[in-house]
């Protein structure tokens, strides 16, 4: 944050889809903060009411040079927004965003998908070493993870 009155930054994150549209869900619970959307998909932001939002590559684990390029995008991104918060539904590119943001300082949050009834998503497990907040929109996966859950999205 800088200045007197100035509003806390936060940055949202997560891929294009499914994840995307939960973290869209979440838009209420941001009233307050100066919001950046990212996402892997051009014009998501744009399309779901939420304003301009920044366009960052997408990886998965099993493109390695993808996951590099990806990395030091979504890592200038995030130096250049110096954000006070990240917040992520998922997936890889959102675990990366984590990571830049909480090495910079900004506090984390990862929201793990619906989807995910049975087990947390494997960025989910990992997210568990940078993200302050780990939540599962399930009260079974929540336990079993050690993250915590506090309802759902959808």
């Amino acid at each position: 944050m800088s200045g007197p009155g100035a509003r806390p930054r936060l940055l949202a994150v997560a891929s294009g889809g499914g994840h995307f549209h939960q973290l869209a869900a979440l838009a209420p619970a941001f009233a307050g903060y100066e919001v950046t959307w990212a996402t892997t998909l051009p014009g998501l932001a744009e399309e779901a009411g939420l304003g301009a939002g920044r366009l960052i590559p997408d990886c998965n684990r099993n493109e390695p040079l993808a996951i590099f390029r990806a990395l030091w995008a979504i890592r200038r991104t995030v130096r250049a927004l110096k954000p006070d918060a990240v917040v992520s539904t998922g997936a890889l590119p959102g675990l990366i965003a984590l990571w830049a943001g909480r090495r910079l300082g900004a506090r984390t949050v990862w929201v793990d998908s619906v989807a995910n009834a049975e087990a947390m998503s494997m960025s989910g497990r990992l997210a568990a070493r940078v993200a302050d907040l780990r939540l599962s929109q399930w009260p079974d996966v929540a336990a079993a993870e050690g993250a915590e859950y506090a309802g759902s999205v959808l």
